[in-house]
């Protein structure tokens, strides 16, 4: 169906009714939409036109009573078509800023805090997802001298993502023996996948540091565990229990499903599209997700990027009649905080994310 084939009038009922269903999550019948003050129409009319929004698949009736609900073409027909830009206050988006700037650098810190966030905004179920990082390979070594028995390795990689370790040590450290220690490491494992950091070269490497052998053995473990961090997928789920406010989610068997979709991840990880010819903003409704236990739910997400490149995502999943308009502001306005907390080329798609 067509955009065109909707009237201005059926526009503004449909709008109508997908508003006031998302706000009381009954079905809307025509006497409730004569208080609407862009519909000057009355109540007989409404009630034609309801129908006709029905016939056309749009609306559907859930029981003998004169209420309708959106069906799934009426929410994506609002959602790319009719939805207004929610305005977020100045207290929300300073929240935002102020919550991730306390990550700076590390991507999966921020991912913590973003799901958090996600789910106190929206009072739904936040997601934030990073991709694995496909052979991470290391840029850089930096460290940070605590005392002669330990320092901070800091591992710059080649996306921009900054990993640190405390390494621990029994040998006697100067400053400056650590400072050539680090001179070795930029010389023999940058540029290096997991993969090609083998014996032979922790063996060379050893050679290469004389008496500071004992410190590869500890200093290598923590880049392993880094580099396995950064090449495996992560999902952060936070704010579950708040789907149990909605009538969607009161049956105790469609709830554990979605507990264990959650849980399990990979059919939701699977919906997420991170390919570079799709959008950043990806509003995802009901069965279009699948038969399980998403049918009668929606995902809305918005990926993030650095120098083009997909570097995680972010979302909330809650039931279709889902505020889209705010939740999408929301999105929008934390994937520009991500930016100014890890460093990313999001003001590039932040605004292409406006004109999706």
């Amino acid at each position: 169906m067509s955009e065109r084939e909707l009237s201005e009038r059926k526009r503004l009922i449909l709008k109508a009714i997908v508003e006031a269903h998302v706000l009381y999550g009954e079905p809307v019948g025509s006497k409730s939409l004569l208080s609407n003050q862009q519909l000057t129409c009355s109540s007989a009319t409404i009630r034609n036109e309801m129908a006709e929004l029905e016939n056309m698949g749009y609306l559907e009736q859930p029981h003998t009573s004169a209420g309708r609900v959106p069906t799934e073409m009426g929410y994506r027909f609002y959602v790319d078509s009719l939805v207004k830009q929610y305005r977020m206050t100045a207290l929300e988006i300073e929240q935002i800023n102020r919550t991730l700037q306390r990550k700076i650098g590390e991507f999966d810190r921020v991912l913590e805090d973003a799901s958090r966030l996600l789910s106190h905004f929206t009072n739904y179920a936040g997601i934030a997802f990073k991709p694995s990082a496909d052979q991470a390979t290391i840029s850089r070594f930096e460290s940070a001298y605590l005392d002669e028995h330990s320092l901070v390795l800091v591992m710059v990689f080649a996306d921009g993502t900054v990993k640190t370790g405390t390494v621990y040590t029994e040998l006697t450290l100067s400053q400056q023996e650590l400072s050539a220690f680090i001179d070795v490491l930029n010389r023999h494992l940058c540029g290096l996948t997991s993969s090609e950091i083998t014996l032979p070269r922790i063996v060379n490497l050893e050679r290469q540091v004389g008496l500071l052998s004992a410190l590869v053995h500890p200093v290598v473990t923590c880049i392993y565990d880094a580099m396995s961090e950064l090449d495996e997928a992560n999902l952060k789920v936070d704010g579950v229990n708040h789907l149990l406010e909605y009538p969607e989610y009161s049956d105790v068997g469609q709830f554990k499903e979605m507990l264990d979709l959650l849980e399990n991840k990979e059919d939701l990880l699977g919906l997420i599209a991170t390919d570079g010819e799709e959008k950043d903003l990806q509003v995802h409704i009901g069965s279009h997700n699948s038969p399980g236990p998403m049918s009668n739910s929606s995902f809305v997400c918005r990926l993030v990027r650095r120098n083009g490149k997909v570097i995680g995502a972010v979302g909330v999943i809650g039931p279709r009649r889902l505020d889209y308009s705010r939740v999408i502001a929301i999105l929008n306005q934390l994937s520009l905080g991500i930016a100014g907390a890890i460093g990313t080329d999001e003001g590039e798609s932040g605004q292409a994310a406006d004109e999706n």
